[in-house]
Parts: structure tokens; sequence; C-alpha cells
């Protein structure tokens, strides 16, 4: 389902004299449909970065990222707009959203993008805000000011909302009490078991431990240091 195959990353520094600094080098993995794979490494090995290659966000100096059959390096912007729609699926560490909409709004938005209609999609996310434990006199604000647990929580409600065949999970379990933390492992389980691809970051050996299937650590990608 997710497929890299010899990727490189590198950041010019167009502020320091246009300064090349190579973050990862020839990446290649895949990723079965019902697996769950976490990046592992040190702060600052190119985790993040991957992830948010994977997802489109930056691009590739080179290789191919193919999910499903679409390769995101060297798709159009529409077709990557697809991919987030309607397979790829993020869950990052910051929720980032319009001001004022509301948090049930929120939630239900990535089914309404996808035609659901809109009493079936504020289900769905009326009862994922109830399984977060989400208080209902909440739902009605916007998640902009909640705390940082409660933001966390909408966030991983609005990654689960549809059932994507393919997750990014950038810390879901940070900020999270061990109730919540349980909860929202039961969902990656969840996912899992119908079939989707994930790919996580997971600081949290516990969690890594119970829903990962294998690790692979980012730092073996660092670039070659000549002698």
């Amino acid at each position: 389902m997710i497929d890299l195959k010899d990727v490189s990353k590198t950041f010019t520094l167009h502020n320091q004299g246009s300064a090349v600094i190579e973050v990862i080098s020839n990446v290649s993995f895949s990723v079965a449909a019902g697996e769950c794979v976490a990046l592992t490494g040190a702060s600052g090995a190119g985790k993040s970065t991957l992830m948010r290659m994977i997802y489109g966000n930056y691009l590739t100096q080179s290789g191919a990222i193919r999910i499903g059959d679409l390769d995101v390096v060297t798709a159009q912007p529409r077709d990557i707009i697809a991919l987030r729609r309607e397979v790829l699926g993020y869950v990052s560490q910051f929720l980032r959203v319009v001001p004022r909409v509301p948090t049930l709004e929120v939630v239900a938005d990535p089914l309404r993008a996808l035609g659901v209609p809109a009493e079936d999609a504020h289900r769905r996310a009326m009862d994922l805000l109830t399984l977060l434990n989400i208080p209902e006199h909440l739902w009605t604000l916007s998640p902009t000011t909640f705390s940082g647990g409660e933001q966390q929580r909408v966030n991983i409600a609005r990654g689960f909302a549809h059932s994507y065949p393919a997750l990014l999970l950038d810390e879901p379990t940070a900020s999270l009490d061990a109730a919540n933390r349980d909860i929202v492992l039961q969902l990656i389980e969840t996912a899992k078991a119908r079939g989707a691809a994930i790919i996580g970051i997971f600081h949290d050996e516990a969690a890594r431990a119970r829903i990962c299937d294998r690790e692979i650590d980012v730092s073996l990608f660092a670039p070659k240091v000549a002698a």
C-alpha cells in the first residue's frame, strides 16, 4: 500500500549562503495493508521530515513514494489533494483548523469532503468525540480554545473519521492520559484490522510494542560523510 524507493531529501538554506543540508538518503521500504510500522531514531534523524514527504508537504530530491497507484513525488497537485481526501490520512502533532469553526464540523469535515450526508458525517463525529471523552458542551466551540490534550483528541477524531486505506500518525498518544491513550491505541488496532497501512512515530515505547509490527530506524538512512 505504501512503497518508498531510493528516497532522498535535502534542504537549501537560502538565507545562509544557499548552504545545502542533506537530511536522509536512499530510503527504501514498504508497508502492507494491515501493517503498522514505527519510524524510530534520535531526534533530528528525519522521522517527521520523512512523514511530510510521504504526505506530499515536502518535495523529494530523488526516488519514488507510491501510495497505492500514485507516485507522490511526480503527482500533480490535484492528485495529491484527491489522495489526501480519499486515501491518505495524517494525524500530526498539532491541530490546525480555521478559527471559529465548531469542533463537530472540524471532525465531520473529512467525511463531508467525500460527499457523505451531513447527518451521517455528524453522527460519526459525535461517536468519535464521545469515545475520546470530549464533553458535548464543547462540540459547538472552536477547538482552538481547548487544552493541548483536548486538541490532540479532536485531531485524532478528525484523522479517524474516514476509513483511510493509509494513515500517517505523528506522536498520536502525546499529551494524553492513560485512559485516552488506550482509546487511541484501540482506534489504531481497529484501523489495522480493517486493512489500513500505517506509518507512525511513537516515542511511547509501550504503545509502539503494542501496535507496531516492526520498526525502521531512520538514522540508518543518514547521508554518508566523506572521510
